[in-house]
């Protein structure tokens, strides 16, 4: 990839690789990308010198020269996401963008059970894309951490129950070897409609089985999920996270 904001800061073309790609409308925490460079700068140059060039909403949070041996994409040994979920009969606005919708109230242990049956080493064709560019479809989920931030209930004075509501956020944590191509969202799909009461826990089990898209829930919103970063091993000295973690709810 080619890229405009390190070229014009060096005045010189620049190719970098990064460590995954994401779909549209989908943000990154902790993107991180190699390049090689005659270029002799602080590391700290690289990153205020760089965001000089850069858009408003794209910003280096650090950088560190390696050894050639380094490669962002093969040196990772696990990769990150985490999806972001507004629970609330009121659609989000401040939010907008940033974060997953549902409506109905989320049951969490009906959800952790769920995703037990997806951590370990699998076929996740079920919730792979049909433009997926993958060499196989076998991957390993380490763990699914599911969250819950407290809110304050609603009430808009009616007597229908329906408008006294909790609303708050939903925290998705999951850390895998690698991802297909909408896993994540695939996944998200599977789980909301299971914390919904649409389906039961052991439906995730069926699905994962199946092996096959259709067994699936449709794809849910981009707007929520973050890549959070690939993790590297000690040797690399690299930082393992970056301010916008602790923003997230």
């Amino acid at each position: 990839m080619r890229t405009g904001g390190l070229a014009r800061f060096v005045d010189s073309p620049i190719v970098t690789l990064c460590a995954g790609r994401t779909d549209a409308g989908v943000h990154g925490l902790m993107q991180v990308v190699h390049f090689d460079t005659h270029a002799d700068r602080p590391d700290f140059s690289w990153v205020r010198g760089v965001n000089t060039f850069l858009p408003s909403d794209i910003a280096v949070q650090w950088a560190r020269h390696v050894p050639q041996s380094f490669h962002s994409r093969a040196c990772a040994l696990r990769r990150r996401y985490v999806y972001v979920v507004l629970q609330s009969p009121v659609r989000p606005s401040l939010e907008a963008g940033a974060v997953g919708w549902v409506f109905r109230k989320l049951d969490h242990e009906a959800m952790n059970k769920a995703a037990q049956w997806l951590v370990g080493e699998h076929d996740f064709s079920s919730f792979r894309a049909s433009a997926c560019q993958a060499l196989t479809p076998v991957k390993t989920l380490y763990h699914i951490n599911i969250h819950r931030r407290p809110g304050r209930p609603i009430d808009d004075g009616s007597a229908d129950t329906r408008h006294s509501f909790e609303p708050c956020y939903w925290r998705f944590e999951f850390e895998g070897n690698a991802f297909l191509h909408h896993m994540i969202r695939n996944i998200m799909g599977c789980l909301l409609m299971i914390g919904q009461g649409l389906k039961p826990p052991e439906w995730m089990a069926q699905v994962l089985a199946a092996r096959s898209r259709d067994a699936a829930a449709p794809t849910f919103s981009p707007d929520g999920l973050y890549f959070a970063g690939p993790v590297y091993g000690p040797q690399w000295g690299l930082p393992e996270r970056t301010p916008a973690y602790d923003w997230l709810p």
